[in-house]
């Protein structure tokens, strides 16, 4: 949609405040903000884009993007630990920058979209989210909204948690990735959060990005919140690819315990199959001893994604937690390569078994070994529904109606006592 196109757009929504922990392309939480910045400029609507950490993005620069970047740390980068603990659980000058970029904005023309906060803006942005003039939304990549460690994950014993939240057993979990102190500073973050940070007791509206997301969460959001469907946009970044024709298993991402890789490469072996990873991380030498055959190319650019694509035989997404959105193995099917995964994934919920790949039922290399020795069953495949329901012009448009119906709504603070019951919108 460009500004001529604005005529069939409702007159309401005017601008649009897109807030999160980054600037720049350095995760795909951050993609996914700074695409759907530049789809809405695109589009006609002016947006003011707010982060906590630079660089800000050349992606960025577009006469209808006004960005705010606070050229903060992030907790992980801060070499002072002691200011990172401290602002990773309530990180106060954000807070006010924050206050003070909302009050420039209309609340009759303006909807606020958070992105995220964990990584550096910390719950304390919370506030503005409860109580701040504009109409806001939150969209989950991951699940920190309710689970202190994001992920519904148990990195000690390697296998999907269930536990509640900050419940007495999650309290008595070591389960954190690095070690219990940690773990210990999680909770208090995660307690801020849900007291003064009003995380997610003060959210009204909130995106999820797929069903798994939203059965893993749901029980933990307030009660009265209205849920809202809108996939990531995702386009084919390269044409189709002949998969039969290809040797290599490929595997894209990084190269951590919970990503499953380090089964591939132990189901690659068994199976004497080609295997690439494509990406870096903790697990590299694991990987190198456990396969000395795999390839293991390190960060690459996109372009060079897909690259390794277009001589994948499949991809591999053996990951061992749920997941939110995964995008590389939509992008894969969208050039006709397919996936193999875990049931229990996110990206399972694309994938048909036997026809656009192949979905297993148990974490471990052994049920990986099986589901690869059924790769030959799978036939070609026509992905142009999935296209159609990515497309970034579909995630604009379902932006765009989810924010004319925020502004069609009584403002925050006419609803303080009679929360809304709960609903769902595509």
């Amino acid at each position: 949609m460009t500004d001529a196109d604005s005529t069939a757009r409702p007159s309401r929504l005017r601008q649009v405040l897109i807030v999160g922990d980054f600037a720049d392309l350095i995760s795909g939480q951050a993609k996914v903000a700074i695409d759907s910045a530049l789809l809405l400029a695109d589009g006609g609507i002016d947006v003011t884009f707010f982060a906590a950490c630079g660089p800000v993005s050349a992606a960025l620069e577009h006469p209808r993007i006004r960005t705010v970047c606070l050229d903060q740390r992030t907790i992980l980068d801060d070499p002072n630990r002691l200011r990172a603990m401290a602002r990773g659980i309530w990180n106060g000058p954000a807070l006010t920058a924050l206050r003070k970029v909302t009050a420039e904005h209309d609340p009759a023309s303006t909807v606020l979209h958070c992105h995220g906060f964990a990584k550096a803006l910390s719950p304390a942005i919370g506030r503005v989210l409860a109580d701040g003039p504009l109409r806001s939304v939150f969209t989950m990549h991951e699940y920190f909204l309710a689970c202190p460690n994001g992920g519904f994950y148990d990195y000690r014993r390697n296998e999907i948690c269930t536990r509640k939240p900050l419940g007495a057993s999650c309290i008595a979990t070591d389960c954190d990735v690095r070690h219990r102190a940690h773990k210990m500073w999680r909770l208090v973050r995660g307690a801020v959060a849900a007291g003064p940070g009003k995380l997610p007791g003060g959210l009204r509206d909130v995106i999820f990005i797929s069903e798994t997301q939203r059965r893993a969460i749901e029980a933990y959001l307030p009660e009265g919140v209205r849920l809202h469907s809108v996939p990531n946009p995702v386009e084919a970044g390269g044409p189709q690819v002949d998969w039969r024709a290809n040797r290599h298993l490929v595997f894209v991402g990084r190269l951590s315990r919970e990503k499953g890789a380090l089964q591939l490469a132990e189901a690659a072996r068994a199976l004497g199959l080609p295997v690439r990873f494509v990406g870096d991380g903790p697990e590299a030498d694991p990987i190198r001893k456990a396969n000395p055959e795999a390839e293991i190319t390190g960060w690459v650019t996109p372009e060079d994604v897909q690259r390794h694509l277009s001589e994948a035989r499949a991809l591999v997404f053996p990951s061992l937690w749920y997941e939110g959105q995964p995008l590389v193995p939509i992008e894969a099917q969208l050039r006709g390569i397919p996936v193999v995964c875990g049931r229990w994934s996110a990206a399972a919920e694309e994938i048909r078994d036997g026809e656009n790949g192949i979905v297993y039922d148990t974490p471990g290399t052994a049920s990986l070994v099986a589901a690869l020795g059924r790769l030959d069953t799978v036939g070609t495949f026509d992905s142009a529904a999935l296209a159609r329901r990515v497309a970034p012009e579909a995630h604009r448009d379902r932006l765009i109606a989810l924010y004319e119906g925020l502004l069609s709504t009584a403002p925050r603070q006419a609803d303080r006592s009679s929360p809304n019951s709960r609903s769902s919108a595509a």
